[in-house]
């Protein structure tokens, strides 16, 4: 069945795509989502203003992207206190949650915390680079410092 997507989907496409897929993928899932439309004339109409306002918001995301990667480089060191033992470890890991609430808290902008990118399992105390994946052509790179307490 031939449809055209009004969302991103994961593994089959962007907004404003036609893509070919099962009938009962896009009956069952797709269509009742409100991921994607049939693929008709009128609809095919509908995918070049899909496409014309995603390069709008492209454009628009680039530029505020480009704006919190100045603000997060400009932060310095972002400091996180967790709870620790007495021997020193953490009690749990550091995620991204916790990164996301520290960089809010030290005055840094919001971020998403799926856009934060942790080098494995953080569990011990000191300082980290951490990533942050803004848009696919901007990445921000800031550092953070585990303390005690909490």
């Amino acid at each position: 069945m031939k449809i055209i997507l009004t969302s991103d989907v994961s593994g089959l496409g962007a907004s404003g795509d036609v893509v070919e897929v099962r009938d009962g993928y896009a009956r069952n899932y797709l269509l009742p989502q409100n991921m994607a439309i049939l693929a008709t004339k009128g609809a095919q109409k509908q995918v070049e203003t899909i496409r014309r306002s995603q390069e709008n918001r492209r454009v628009r995301n680039l530029e505020h992207a480009r704006e919190l990667q100045e603000q997060l480089q400009n932060m310095g060191m972002v400091r996180l206190s967790k709870k620790v033992s007495k021997k020193g470890k953490l009690f749990g890991s550091i995620t991204e949650s916790d990164v996301v609430s520290a960089v809010r808290q030290a005055g840094g902008p919001s971020l998403d915390k799926r856009s934060v990118e942790l080098k494995g399992n953080v569990k011990s105390l000191g300082k980290m680079a951490v990533g942050v994946r803004l848009h696919p052509d901007v990445y921000a790179s800031m550092h953070v410092e585990v303390t005690p307490g909490g």
